[in-house]
């Protein structure tokens, strides 16, 4: 299996971009009012992203022969939850930081808040998809050259 490719998280990330861009015309005009971003969904994201990232720690470890060992399903199941991790956390972000780019110019309070709690939304999805190929890094097994 070949490590996760950049590219692919890059497209996810401009698709989640555009996507982001279009969420505030969109909610303005079905429900009447722009989507409320809070602290909640960058704390929630920070909290994801720790998780991965201390999951991603304690893999290295136990490859390392630090600790438990780490058995063979634990190692798949690692890897697709940091490939997961990565590739969804691609998308939260461009969606993120679509919004908070929407939002920029508009000399409102209201606006500020919702620039400021994206932005930082935007921020820890980036540190989830971070944490998510450290993830996967970390579950890489390498292949000696003399077994053939």
């Amino acid at each position: 299996m070949t490590p996760l490719p950049t590219a692919q998280l890059a497209v996810l990330g401009a698709v989640g971009l555009v996507l982001g861009w279009l969420v505030k015309p969109i909610s303005v005009a079905l429900a009447g009012q722009a989507w409320l971003v809070s602290w909640t969904q960058p704390a929630v994201l920070l909290f994801v992203a720790l998780a991965v990232g201390a999951t991603a720690r304690a893999t290295q470890q136990q490859r390392r022969g630090k600790g438990a060992s780490l058995e063979a399903h634990q190692g798949v199941n690692r890897l697709a939850l940091g490939r997961a991790t990565a590739y969804v956390g691609a998308l939260v972000a461009g969606v993120y930081g679509g919004y908070a780019v929407a939002w920029l110019g508009i000399p409102s309070d209201y606006a500020h808040r919702r620039l400021l709690w994206s932005g930082l939304a935007a921020l820890a999805a980036a540190g989830v998809v971070g944490c998510g190929v450290l993830l996967e890094r970390a579950c890489r097994i390498v292949e000696d050259d003399d077994e053939d």
